[in-house]
This record gives structure tokens, C-alpha cells and sequence, in this order.
């Protein structure tokens, strides 16, 4: 499969943001180190360019019903203005995609999807449109900027005159930033420190990056890494596709009934609605280590006894605690928050306790 580059591609190469492919892009990983760039986003602010991103526009008068069919949540709900985190089931009790879904206006809406997923959720979303929803796949043509950090809104309000503060969380508004007119201010992100998701044309996406440069010069604003952006998620406990959700795991299993309304049809609505009142054997749930180590993607998960219950989905060090902390799935039994397991290190069963997420509330 051919690497794509994403528009900023050699801005980040003269910014000397280390190149690797991920998720069929070639990715700035880390500019620095991955710990400096991780608290320059807790304590102040940072930029990741995520235009990676897919971006689908859905307009017309069936757009709502397309999107209420093919998603868990219950999109009936959003007001202009707002945006909703939602998953694609699929037909066999797993999960297509994770997305966001915003309310432009009424008949009008956007999908924003996985890099990794892009062409498999418009195929799928696609066969679904048997009403004429007027569908179009922006992803090449859209930069996405993420602004993080306690910073952020003070850096990004120096470029607008809409009020940030007055934007709630997942809610945006569309203006005129940087100079540029309709750029959409999402109070959305990945990493838990706050700040704004910035939506643009590609055309302009040079200068916007420039502009939020200079204007968060006085926070020591940085550019930001995939490496960050990873363990910043992590200490969340956000799921990343691909790694603790995917086309095997149910969103009951991992830990997103929240988002799973069964107060309409969706795909696959009536088995997980099934599981839900017969319940799960297994859940995604976060844990810290106790035992000094790092436990990784696929690491065994152990009881007491030596046995298996399960496998790490994602770990990694929080450079904020300073210890090993990761997600994984268990069995119901060894799920409850202070359960005691066992995380299988190079041969070595290293103690881990199952926490609560945000990991480091």
C-alpha cells in the first residue's frame, strides 16, 4: 500500500519531527523526546497535526436517519453546534470504527473517522445510503490541527473573535480564524488537558499552523508527536481503534455502553442489546503497575493463580506518574477497580492493579 504524505508533510520534516508511517500516513512521531512533549501539552500547550484524519460530509433531509442507523448513539439528540462521540457497529458484535459526529446544521453533518478506516467506514456507511443522503469523503482536502493543553484557548483567542470560552465541551462553532473564514473550532481532543480541535482547508492550512505559532510564542508552544499523543490518550484511558476496540470487540466490552442507545435500530442493535441484559464475559479495563515494568500490546494478563484472564491492549510509562500503566481486557470476575493481576513481562508475572480511568484522576 502506498504511504500517503500529509499537506505539512516537509513543514515537519524542517521542524525536524522524526517521519514513520502509521495508519497509511507518513506521521511526525516525536519532534523531541516523547516525555518533554507530553508535559509541554499537561502543563502549557502543543500542536499535533492529525490531518491524517477522515473527514465525511452528509447533507439532505435522510442524513440524520443514515447516521441514526449506522451508529450507536443517538444522533436525534445533537443540537446545532455540537458534536457527539459514537462507534459503527458492526453486523458480528464488533466494532467497525470510533468517530465523532458534528451538527453542522439541520440536514447537514460530519463524520470524522479514523485514518486507518477511512475507505472501510465510506464503504460501509455507503451501503447503508439507500435514501440519497448526499455524501462526500473530505479527507484529503481537510487539515486538522489539535491545540492542547491549559494554553490552548488563551493562545487560539489571540486569532478569533468568537469566544472561546463560551464554546462548550464537544460543542464548535464555525468563523473566521486566523483571517481565514470558515474554520471549525471543535472544544474536542485526545488527551485530557483541554483545548480546541482546529478544522481547515488545506489550501490554508500553512498559514493557520504559522499563525498559532506566534501566537502561543509566550507558552513555549510546541509542535507535537504521535509518541505524546499516545501516552497523553493512555493516562486517559481513551481507547485507540485498532489497539483496545476493533471489529472483535463488542463497545459493551469495551466500556462504551455509554454510547450504545438502544432507544432506536442500529446495526447489530438487537444481539447487543442481548449482551447487554445477559451481560459481558470479559471488559477493557485501565490498571497501573505495581511491580516496576512496562507492560505492551498483547502482554498476557494473569490471576493469582498463574492463570490466563486476558491480554494488555495498550501500555505504556506515564511520564506524569512515573510508573507502567496500560488497558486490557479481563474477565468479569477480575474487572472491579483495586482487583489484583498479574501482567506477563518477558516471562515475569509483574503485579498490576485494575484503576479507574482517567489513570491519573
Amino acid at each position: 500500500m502506498e504511504i500517503k504524505n500529509i499537506p505539512l508533510h516537509q513543514l515537519h520534516v524542517s521542524l525536524g519531527g522524526k517521519i514513520v508511517p502509521f495508519a497509511g500516513y507518513n506521521m511526525p512521531v516525536r519532534y523531541s523526546s516523547d516525555i518533554e512533549e507530553h508535559m509541554t501539552v499537561r502543563n502549557g500547550v502543543g500542536v499535533f497535526d492529525v490531518s491524517h484524519m477522515g473527514e465525511f460530509l452528509l447533507k439532505g433531509p435522510n442524513a440524520l436517519d443514515l447516521i441514526q442507523r449506522v451508529t450507536s448513539n443517538d444522533a436525534a439528540t445533537l443540537v446545532d453546534g455540537q458534536a457527539q462521540y459514537s462507534c459503527l457497529p458492526n453486523q458480528t458484535g464488533g466494532i467497525v470504527d470510533d468517530l465523532i459526529v458534528y451538527k453542522i446544521e439541520d440536514e447537514g453533518y460530519m463524520l470524522v473517522v479514523n485514518a486507518s478506516n477511512i475507505d472501510k467506514d465510506w464503504n460501509w456507511i455507503s451501503q447503508f445510503n439507500t435514501k440519497g443522503v448526499d455524501m462526500k469523503n473530505v479527507s484529503d482536502d481537510t487539515c486538522l490541527f489539535a491545540v492542547q493543553g491549559p494554553k490552548a484557548v488563551a493562545t487560539l483567542q489571540k486569532l478569533t473573535t468568537t469566544d472561546l470560552s463560551a464554546v462548550k465541551y464537544y460543542h464548535f462553532t464555525v468563523g473566521e480564524f486566523a483571517g481565514v473564514k470558515n474554520v471549525i473550532m471543535s472544544n474536542t481532543g485526545y488527551t485530557g488537558a483541554g483545548g480546541f480541535e482546529i478544522y481547515v482547508d488545506k489550501a490554508y492550512a500553512e498559514k493557520i499552523w504559522k499563525a498559532i505559532f506566534e501566537a502561543g510564542k509566550e507558552f513555549d508552544i510546541k509542535p507535537i508527536g504521535l509518541g505524546a499523543r499516545d501516552t497523553l490518550r493512555l493516562e486517559m484511558g481513551f481507547c485507540l481503534y485498532g489497539n483496545d476496540i476493533d471489529d472483535t470487540t463488542s463497545p459493551l466490552e469495551g466500556g462504551l455502553g455509554w454510547i450504545t442507545k438502544f432507544k432506536k435500530d442500529f446495526t447489530n442493535s438487537a444481539a447487543l442489546k442481548k449482551q447487554k441484559e445477559e451481560g459481558v464475559t470479559r471488559k477493557l479495563v485501565g490498571f497501573k503497575m505495581v511491580d516496576k515494568g512496562i507492560s505492551r500490546h498483547d502482554y498476557v494478563i494473569k490471576n493469582a493463580a498463574g492463570e490466563v484472564i486476558g491480554k494488555v491492549t495498550s501500555g505504556t510509562m506515564s511520564p506524569l506518574l512515573g510508573i507502567g500503566i496500560g488497558l486490557g481486557y479481563v474477565t468479569n470476575a477480575n474487572s472491579a477497580v483495586g482487583s489484583e493481576i498479574f501482567i506477563d513481562v518477558r516471562g515475569k508475572a509483574l503485579k498490576a492493579q485494575v484503576s479507574k480511568t482517567p489513570l491519573i484522576g
